[in-house]
C-alpha cells in the first residue's frame, strides 16, 4: 500500500474477478479482515433545460388525452388475489 493508501491487486486476481482499470471497489471491514468487492454504478443523464421541456410537452398532451377522454385511464394489472397456503 502507498503512503496515499492506494492497493495494486496482482494481475491474476483482477482477470479471475474480471475487473479493469477504473473499475470501482467497495472495501468493508469485517470480523475476518478486509473484503473487496466491485461497486454497482450505474450512468446518469443530466437533462438540459430543451429536454426537460420535452417531457413536459409530452406530460400536458398526456393530460389532455385524458381530460378528452372521460373515463379512460391508462391500463392497469388487476391484483389477483393471494391464495392461502394450505
Amino acid at each position: 500500500m502507498t503512503s496515499r493508501g492506494v492497493i495494486t491487486l496482482p494481475a491474476k486476481i483482477r482477470q479471475a474477478l474480471g475487473l479493469k482499470a477504473d473499475d470501482q471497489l467497495i472495501a468493508e471491514t469485517t470480523p475476518e479482515g478486509l473484503l473487496l468487492r466491485p461497486a454497482v454504478t450505474l450512468p446518469v443523464e443530466l437533462y438540459t433545460s430543451e429536454r426537460e421541456h420535452e417531457f413536459d410537452e409530452a406530460e400536458a398532451d398526456l393530460a389532455a388525452l385524458f381530460r378528452e377522454r372521460p373515463g379512460r385511464r391508462p391500463a392497469t394489472r388487476k391484483r389477483t388475489p393471494a391464495r392461502s397456503a394450505r
